[in-house]
């Protein structure tokens, strides 16, 4: 009985990792984190979304299928962000897939946004509004919500529009200001010792 399990389920692995072949099929394929990180921006934009909105850095391969819109994003472990902007802590897993089309992205998998307690997965996101100002998260439920999409600008689009920092310049911006507050309280109970002295 045993040997009918692990045959049943190696015949269920060959045929996932068939399924993911035949998906990849025709794909342009980038390595490397640099070409992969400019890549995935590339696309990001070709379909109408802001650069940051996935900002996968630590990524070793992508590919994408442009004559089925088939995407893969793999990273060497999950990572989590938190977008300053919509106030939302979202996790990638190891490998991110999704269809794209113009304005919007479909049966994603790998991105899970918490919400109270509970990690949410997100299955697609599309551009919303008159002018494609906004983007909506949907769940796996049908459940979703909406956020500007100025919230979701990598740097470059920020220097362009001249917005407010958000993601990883504004945690950057954060990280140095807590810096100098530590200084500056370090310098504030030096000068305090030295006054009683």
């Amino acid at each position: 009985m045993a040997s009918l399990t692990v045959s049943s389920k190696a015949t269920a692995t060959a045929a996932a990792g068939a399924a993911a072949t035949k998906q990849r099929e025709g794909a342009e394929i980038i390595t490397g984190a640099e070409a992969c990180y400019a890549h995935s921006k590339e696309m990001l934009k070709a379909v109408g979304f802001p650069g940051g909105v996935m900002p996968l850095r630590g990524l070793e391969e992508c590919g994408w299928v442009k004559e089925t819109g088939f995407v893969w994003m793999r990273q060497k472990a999950p990572y989590e962000h938190y977008f300053r902007g919509t106030g939302t802590r979202v996790r990638y897993d190891a490998e991110v897939t999704a269809y794209v089309e113009d304005g919007r992205m479909k049966r994603m998998t790998g991105v899970r946004s918490k919400q109270v307690m509970l990690w949410v997965p997100i299955v697609e996101m599309s551009l919303d509004g008159e002018k494609r100002d906004k983007i909506y998260f949907k769940s796996n439920v049908g459940i979703g919500r909406s956020f500007p999409a100025a919230a979701f600008a990598d740097d470059e689009e920020e220097k362009e529009g001249g917005g407010d920092k958000t993601g990883d310049a504004a945690e950057d911006e954060r990280k140095e200001e807590e810096r100098k507050e530590e200084e500056g309280g370090d310098k504030l109970a030096g000068d305090a010792d030295a006054a009683g002295k």
